[in-house]
């Protein structure tokens, strides 16, 4: 896999979520793709296969109405990395939040095998306590 599909598969599965397109992001994951958040998260966890990955945005969309801004995406290795800020309110109270995060995606055969996404948890949990 070249570095430029690799990172055009990750840049076409944000922009099917900022436009709520979720064939789009689930066309681009393997069978038993894996994504994990740190579990303190309301959303957070070890979510398995598609159907993993529905369960995990429905937990989310749940919680917070998010965006993320990008500051660089590049490839390290196998894997393609994205740092940058989530920002958006708290669906509960309405409390905006701004909070860096970085998300690790592994890309085999044209597919997302595993999301591995992290985020200052202390400042989110702050947000969602306000």
């Amino acid at each position: 896999m070249t570095t430029a599909s690799a990172l055009d598969i990750v840049q076409s599965i944000y922009d099917g979520f900022a436009r709520d397109d979720l064939d789009v992001v689930l066309g681009f994951c393997a069978e038993g793709v894996v994504i994990v958040q740190d579990p303190r998260l309301p959303w957070g966890g070890r979510f398995v296969g598609r159907v993993g990955v529905i369960q995990f945005i429905m937990k989310l969309a749940e919680a917070i109405d998010s965006a993320l801004a990008a500051e660089q995406l590049f490839r390290s290795g196998d894997q393609i990395v994205q740092y940058g800020r989530t920002q958006g309110t708290v669906r509960r109270t309405g409390s905006p939040f701004d909070v860096p995060e970085c998300h690790v995606w592994t890309i085999r055969d044209g597919l997302v095998e595993r999301a591995d996404f992290y985020i200052d948890t202390t400042a989110m949990l702050a947000a969602l306590a306000l």
